[in-house]
């Protein structure tokens, strides 16, 4: 497939997940339709991985990884993005989202003893200071009980569980691990642990059979974490991290354009000027490394979850 097709399917098809999981809200219990999601993704990367004679056996303490991977990548931090996404219009989920860059920069600082250089800083303050921008007439009458704000703090708690286990898949151990077999266990867990979330709080299973939800979740299983997954893998090995990572700058604005098309946002000057703040932050962070930290980082964003 031609690299610059690839780059932009990933990136259309990243960027229109967070409007497909409005469809996926109100009929059905939010950890089922994330565990059924994460099911049908699963499903398909270990029949993948069988067909392909690829490896499935591992041992215990490799399950113990893909299981705490599945609970911060693939289960958790999903549950808060859905929530999210009921109070925010999605190409905001998607801005709040993209600061998952500058938290994986700390992250692993503190966990992974990784230098935090001066571009992170940098990129801190662009960052905040467009979310600040963003969000400034909800600021101006802030109400901690406002749908804004709840829903931004859902976000924030989605991107800080999304960055844990990005941190937890940067370790040796799991970098050692073959990707599609680690993803494809990694979904199982996350599933298994929404359903039993959902049953734990006294939610019995449910399905909508409708054409919206059925056709939204065919579309974030199969497009969103298996085709673009998989499209991202090979533009890594095809351009590199460096280059692959602007996938991650122009998702915020595909998600941005599809809530101006289809739920009414409206831009302002200020909002205009945050989110080209928040993606100057991110663009810092794609800048060139030194090769033992981009050759720890290629190996980790092979895994990562940051997007919907």
């Amino acid at each position: 497939m031609n690299t610059a097709f690839s780059f932009l399917l990933c990136v259309a098809i990243w960027g229109s997940t967070w409007y497909a999981i409005k469809f996926q809200l109100g009929s059905v219990p939010t950890e089922w339709a994330v565990a059924y999601r994460f099911a049908i993704a699963a499903a398909v990367l270990l029949a993948f991985c069988a067909a392909s004679g690829r490896r499935l056996r591992f041992p215990l303490r490799d399950h113990a990884l893909f299981a705490g991977l599945g609970a911060l990548l693939f289960s958790i931090n999903y549950a808060f993005t859905y929530w999210s996404t009921a109070y925010l219009t999605s190409g905001l989920v998607a801005v709040v989202f993209s600061m998952m860059s500058l938290i994986n920069q700390v992250n692993g600082a503190i966990f992974l003893r990784q230098p935090l250089e001066g571009r992170v800083l940098l990129a801190a303050v662009a960052g905040l200071a467009g979310l600040g921008l963003i969000f400034r007439p909800e600021l101006a009458v802030f109400d901690p009980s406002g749908d804004v704000v709840r829903g931004v703090g859902l976000c924030l708690l989605a991107t800080l569980f999304a960055s844990f286990g990005n941190t937890l898949a940067a370790g040796s151990r799991a970098r050692a691990l073959p990707l599609f077999a680690f993803n494809g266990y990694a979904m199982l867990y996350g599933a298994a642990l929404m359903a039993l979330l959902a049953l734990a709080g006294g939610k019995a299973p449910a399905f909508d059979f409708r054409a919206p939800f059925v056709l939204s979740l065919l579309y974030l299983a199969l497009a969103g974490s298996v085709l673009a997954f998989s499209l991202y893998l090979t533009l890594i090995k095809t351009i590199g991290l460096g280059r692959s990572g602007y996938v991650a700058v122009l998702i915020p604005l595909v998600a941005l354009a599809i809530s101006t098309l289809f739920e009414g946002y409206r831009w302002t000057a200020s909002g205009v000027l945050g989110v080209a703040l928040v993606l100057l932050g991110n663009m810092l962070l794609l800048r060139r490394r030194g090769p033992a930290t981009e050759a720890k980082a290629k190996a980790a964003a092979a895994r990562k979850s940051g997007v919907a």
